[in-house]
């Protein structure tokens, strides 16, 4: 027979669960967002003044230098933040997940219960 009690508290639990997982990847989106806005803000800076220093240098040879340094720490840059922004995207998905691990552990385990 159908308990509406116990179909009341599924529904709750289940809100509960989703709601914590909502709130869990919107932190960490937000963290994302935050952390790329900065990273854009910190390398147009950089390269303002990278541009600045160019047009003041005398010598050809003294620009290439100057623009093979720049290239060279601006690559550097950009695959640390990106290795950076990965680690944030697979922290966002582990967390993300976490309100959900005990309710599938118990739905399998219920299976596993039910099959033998």
């Amino acid at each position: 027979m159908f308990n509406f009690d116990e179909a009341n508290k599924k529904s709750k639990e289940t809100m509960d669960t989703v709601l914590k997982s909502y709130a869990s990847v919107s932190k960490g989106f937000q963290a994302i967002a935050t952390e790329a806005a900065d990273y854009s803000k910190k390398s147009f800076e950089e390269g303002v003044a990278h541009l600045e220093k160019i047009t003041s240098v005398k010598s050809v040879e003294a620009a290439f230098e100057l623009q093979t340094n720049y290239f060279k720490s601006a690559y550097e840059a950009y695959v640390a933040e990106a290795t950076k922004l990965g680690e944030m995207y697979a922290d966002l998905a582990k967390d993300a997940y976490k309100p959900y691990e005990a309710p599938v552990a118990k739905a399998t385990a219920a299976v596993k219960a039910a099959a033998a």
